[in-house]
């Protein structure tokens, strides 16, 4: 007797006979399932928000959103200058950090003597406000850009420093054993194995550090400065335009993660096998 042939399923329908969804139904469905909640939330608190400071009528006190995102379109101009400004202070404080940390962390790894002097020394940095700092780098420094990019310095220091040594403590013993077998000198060591090993707790650091950054400049900003967004807030709140006051609030939360989005672009064009194994 003759079998017929097997007639194998379509991809287009399931085991029961249903039609699955297309793909592009599927994607629509997962990027509601991931963004229609925390959007639906964020309306509702908004709203809320709206609904409150109407209720009390004191703009001076409480603004509406509305308030401030027209406080926002009038004066982009102004909250753009300023956010130029506090944006040098992070990048220019960010680079001394990256520059610094990345030296002090070889020291530390490479020498126990640094490791004894170098790392009671941040710590101790990191247990000080930065609020009993900042007047007195604004005091050595002046007025001008660098004590803000000694302050947001400061705050991505540490972050760097620690992650990166444990970074390069991280790498396998028995790879670097096997270097050693291969004569490799302790230069190619570092460069081809224990910095690349290193470079995923580098970006952490980073993405920490440079999240922070904002927080220090602003600080600086307040102390004494000329201009920058902490500079703006501090006469915004003078004046009683509070609602400027939260649109410079809403340029650093942009700002913030900004600078985070970027940083994490870098990682996954530096560390490209990352990206697959987290999809």
């Amino acid at each position: 007797m003759r079998r017929s042939p097997r007639v194998e399923p379509s991809r287009n329908w399931d085991q029961n006979g249903g039609r699955r969804p297309s793909w592009g139904l599927r994607r629509r469905c997962r990027w509601g399932y991931e963004y229609l909640p925390p959007l639906g939330l964020l309306a509702v608190i908004l709203g809320g928000w709206e609904l409150i400071a109407r209720s009390l009528g004191a703009p001076y006190i409480l603004p509406s959103p509305s308030e401030i995102l027209l406080r926002m379109a009038i004066d982009w101009r102004l909250l753009l200058r300023h956010a130029l400004v506090t944006l040098e202070e992070v990048a220019l404080g960010f680079a001394l950090a990256l520059l610094l940390g990345l030296a002090s962390a070889l020291l530390i790894f490479h020498s126990r003597t640094f490791q004894r002097v170098l790392y009671p020394l941040i710590i101790a940095t990191q247990n000080v406000p930065v609020f009993a700092i900042a007047p007195i780098l604004v005091l050595w420094l002046g007025y001008g850009i660098m004590s803000k990019v000694a302050v947001a310095a400061l705050i991505i220091f540490f972050p760097v420093v620690v992650n990166t040594v444990d970074g390069l403590r991280s790498v396998d013993r028995d790879v670097v054993n096997l270097f050693k077998i291969l004569e490799a000198s302790p230069l190619q060591v570092l460069l081809k194995l224990r910095l690349p090993g290193a470079l995923p707790f580098i970006f952490s650091g980073c993405k920490i550090g440079v999240t922070m950054s904002v927080v220090g400049a602003v600080i600086g900003e307040w102390v004494g400065a000329k201009a920058g967004l902490g500079y703006l807030m501090i006469h915004a709140n003078a004046r009683l335009k509070i609602d400027l006051l939260f649109a410079a609030i809403l340029w650093l939360s942009a700002l913030s993660i900004a600078l985070f989005a970027f940083v994490s672009f870098l990682e996954r064009v530096a560390l490209p096998w990352r990206r697959f194994t987290h999809e």
